[in-house]
């Protein structure tokens, strides 16, 4: 696994002889997708008043997303494609554990929480696709291994899956005391 992992790397990065334009254009994806996914999540509250509460709950589970990534990284302690001389860093970066990756997991678990609900799933599919594109990008300058973006897709399903399941239990909580209320 480890093998493909590098051979991918090798392929996707841009090493040491890099393409000037594309590096560039790689680095501001890198550094900016994820600010496009905070700009999306504007825009649906703007443009979807009923849905300003779930998008407010996306944005704890994206903020508890962040940490867990981090704390996980953290523990893992995996180095970065630049620590180890693979290429070097086109973005500033620091030299910290590297799986899974935070911006994945932060991207994805927007975007898989959006796709739950109809009037936001055109949103969670441009979040899903700038997760991809920034998951290339920051194997492209160097600060990620290929292995890290889905590792961050994983947790983010993990955190979607538990966060349906506390909606649903929120759900009969709120359905019995409704009824509780009601007989009263």
């Amino acid at each position: 696994m480890e093998e493909l992992n590098l051979l991918l790397f090798l392929w996707i990065a841009a090493g040491h002889a890099p393409c000037a334009w594309l590096v560039s254009a790689a680095g501001a994806i890198a550094v900016g997708g994820p600010w496009l996914c905070a700009g999306l999540l504007g825009w649906m509250a703007w443009l979807h008043r009923r849905e300003r509460g779930y998008l407010l709950a996306v944005l704890g589970c994206a903020a508890l997303a962040s940490m867990l990534a981090h704390e996980l990284a953290a523990v893992l302690n995996l180095p970065r494609p630049f620590m180890v001389g693979l290429s070097p860093a086109y973005i500033e970066h620091g030299a910290r554990g590297s799986l899974p990756s935070a911006h994945a997991t932060v991207m994805f678990t927007v975007a898989l929480l959006c796709l739950r609900r109809p009037a936001l799933r055109r949103a969670g599919a441009v979040a899903f696709a700038a997760g991809i594109l920034t998951g290339w990008a920051r194997i492209h300058v160097g600060v990620h291994f290929p292995a890290d973006i889905p590792a961050g897709l994983l947790l983010a399903l993990v955190l979607v899956a538990v966060f349906g399941g506390l909606e649903h239990v929120g759900r009969r909580v709120r359905g019995v005391l409704e009824r509780g209320s009601s007989s009263a």
